[in-house]
């Protein structure tokens, strides 16, 4: 008797335990979004770039409008005409320094800093919903070649799948910041 005691313990807890934290306000990450009911359309004009990296204005704005639109619940648009709310971005910075190195202390991964000054603004109310005017943002590369590189313009522009993979990693960080209030 004791075991089957036992046995509808194991079986009960966990269901008990799965109903209860099904309405407790937890959902998962990256399909939240507490914007204002009226925001239909999204304004991204094409972001700022204050450094010397080639281009990366454009990757970044790029995955920033892939992510919103991957959300599916809003149009997206390169401007700020005809929009409810804007996304205004800024990079400030970007550099790249060693992370980990080989028995010969030779660079085998390395570290890429964006900084960037990112705005939501409801343009209806002409309120700011979401902003971070020092956004840090780092993601490490392994790298196979002895080459060292500390110019994010060279390393980002020999590297293209570090640059794709730094723009989308940044746009969807920033579109989970905006669409989930953390």
């Amino acid at each position: 008797m004791a075991l089957s005691w036992w046995r509808m313990l194991a079986i009960v807890l966990p269901l008990l335990a799965a109903t209860a934290a099904s309405g407790c306000g937890y959902a998962l990450s990256g399909r939240g979004s507490y914007l204002p009911a009226h925001i239909k359309i999204i304004g991204v004009p094409l972001f700022v770039n204050n450094t010397p990296v080639f281009d990366i204005e454009q990757k970044i704005t790029a995955k920033v409008q892939a992510e919103l639109t991957g959300r599916g619940r809003y149009e997206v648009r390169p401007d700020r005409q005809g929009v409810d709310a804007v996304l205004i971005g800024e990079i400030l910075a970007v550099s790249v320094a060693p992370a980990a190195f080989n028995s010969n202390q030779q660079a085998t991964r390395y570290a890429v800093t964006l900084v960037a000054k990112v705005e939501f603004r409801d343009l209806k109310n002409n309120k700011e919903i979401w902003a971070n005017p020092q956004l840090v943002f780092t993601e490490q590369y392994d790298v196979t070649t002895t080459q060292t590189a500390t110019d994010p313009n060279a390393f980002l522009g020999s590297n293209v799948n570090a640059m794709d993979r730094l723009a989308s990693e940044f746009a969807r960080t920033v579109v989970s910041a905006i669409l989930e209030s953390f």
